[in-house]
């Protein structure tokens, strides 16, 4: 049986409105008073495990799911051993650097070297500062990173926006967007190769369903 990791959060009400596309129904995971963490599709055609975003493409590199979907954003932090398939087109934010409004800062070549800068994304963070040649002090938060800045424990945060609402409402502003994210469909690179569990026919029809949303 095929097995799905879907992603807990923002990007699960749209992960299962296109597996429903194409005739698999995950839609238990949205009923509030669901507790299970694994289900299978009304068909017996495959099953989704309901894992943090974080953990899809762990349980989809150790190969306990063939498929998952996850944001691009998690892939470019975790860099893991998987196969990505498509661009799905929804869930779009972007990886942006913000300090205080009321910095004098315009650009992130204007931080001064050693400044603090808190990021849930060390990796992605420590990545672009590495690439302007700018040394910093990365501090890993991963609760409200946009208390950084506020408090005065770092000069520049690294983190996701969608809106920007939750920067303009803290008194925060972009300075440079490091790239832009969506939701991916990956594989696990030897069940791809082999076609296991009969993947590959889904695999077209999600394809196929994304283009068509695009």
């Amino acid at each position: 049986m095929l097995t799905i990791a879907l992603p807990k959060g923002a990007l699960l009400k749209d992960s299962i409105r296109l597996f429903q596309a194409i005739g698999l129904d995950f839609s238990g995971f949205l009923d509030s008073s669901n507790r299970q963490l694994q289900i299978p599709d009304t068909t017996g055609q495959a099953q989704a495990l309901l894992v943090r975003a974080q953990d899809v493409p762990v349980y989809v590199e150790y190969g306990q799911a063939q498929l998952g979907i996850v944001g691009y954003d998690v892939l470019q932090e975790k860099q893991p051993d998987v196969a990505q398939l498509a661009d799905l087109g929804f869930g779009g934010c972007r990886m942006s650097v913000a300090v205080k409004a009321s910095s004098p800062y315009r650009s992130a070549l204007d931080l001064p070297p050693h400044s603090r800068v808190a990021s849930k994304f060390v990796t992605c963070a420590r990545a672009y500062f590495q690439s302007l040649d700018l040394p910093v002090d990365i501090v890993p938060l991963y609760g409200s990173v946009e208390l950084g800045p506020i408090t005065g424990m770092s000069e520049a945060i690294v983190d996701l926006v969608s809106t920007g609402r939750t920067l303009k409402e803290n008194n925060l502003m972009e300075l440079e967007v490091l790239y832009y994210s969506t939701a991916r469909l990956i594989a696990h690179p030897v069940s791809y190769r082999v076609n296991a569990d009969g993947m590959g026919q889904w695999i077209d029809k999600l394809r196929q369903e994304a283009l068509a949303i695009a």
